[in-house]
């Protein structure tokens, strides 16, 4: 079938099959601009029969496709070492100690002193982590974005209220057989019998998720390093043409639903089509 007879009558249309039961689960401990629990049901879906293997996400970001899937092993990497850091104190433990505000010019000293740790590549420490928790916690839109130099430069929210957590006891045992890892994707230790789902950074102007960003040839190594994978492969994207075509050159089928618009620099919140591909289900 074409991609434009799969636009014209895309999968949100058609009749599903019974969901699958939802065991319980967590919220990811982050704010997360462009978070995918929307789309938990659907990965279940296709996660649900091969639930004995080891779930890998490439891409971890805010978690919520793991912790909605509630996997026995996992392998969860993520190439911004800020995320990593806090999921891994969390796992030891962590409860939060410094002071949280809901005020901008306690954000900006916030934000000043998780750049000086940077600085002086101290930011795996579990101040750092702290202070990252705060400070997507407590910045516009739940961004998370880094200049060229490597420093956090979201500006200060406005949200009215916030709630912050200090305890964290229900992570540490949901994370006790999840590893950690924050390496660039392609290095990414895959078994062969791996389930991967895989959440690159939208094919979109917004690119500054990590200092390095990540282009086109990063989405065209992700997918076809993906490709080659003998295991079963979910991969979510944006539906642009580009990622379509690449997608379907690649051999992925490819399924298409409407998802809420989560980053957005001018407020624009439309629906965006969302693109499913898999592989080896």
């Amino acid at each position: 079938m074409s991609v434009a007879k799969q636009l014209a009558f895309p999968e949100l249309h058609a009749t599903a099959p019974p969901p699958v039961p939802a065991g319980p689960s967590l919220r990811p401990p982050l704010k997360w601009a462009g978070g995918k629990r929307w789309l938990v049901p659907h990965v279940r879906e296709l996660w649900f029969p091969h639930a004995n293997r080891r779930l890998v996400e490439p891409f971890c970001g805010g978690l919520a496709v793991t912790l909605g899937l509630s996997p026995k092993r996992a392998l969860l990497n993520d190439i911004n070492p800020h995320v990593i850091n806090l999921y891994s104190w969390l796992k030891k433990g962590l409860v939060l100690q410094n002071p949280m505000r809901n005020d901008e010019r306690f954000y900006y000293r916030a934000r000043k002193r998780f750049n000086e740790l940077i600085e002086r590549e101290t930011a795996d420490s579990s101040e750092a982590a702290e202070l990252f928790y705060y400070l997507t916690r407590t910045g516009y839109n739940g961004l998370c974005r880094f200049n060229r130099s490597g420093f956090f430069n979201v500006p200060f929210g406005r949200y009215v209220t916030i709630n912050y957590r200090q305890h964290f006891s229900e992570y540490k045992r949901a994370f006790r057989s999840w590893n950690f890892t924050s390496d660039p994707f392609s290095i990414v230790d895959l078994d062969r019998e791996d389930f991967v789902y895989a959440d690159p950074p939208y094919d979109v102007e917004f690119t500054t998720y990590s200092k390095d960003g990540f282009s086109w040839r990063d989405q065209v190594k992700t997918a076809e390093w993906l490709s080659a994978h003998k295991g079963p492969v979910v991969l979510s994207n944006q539906s642009t043409t580009r990622i379509r075509t690449l997608y379907e050159r690649l051999g992925y089928d490819l399924t298409f639903l409407q998802a809420p618009r989560r980053i957005s620099c001018n407020g624009d919140r439309t629906p965006a089509i969302e693109v499913v591909a898999t592989r080896n289900l």
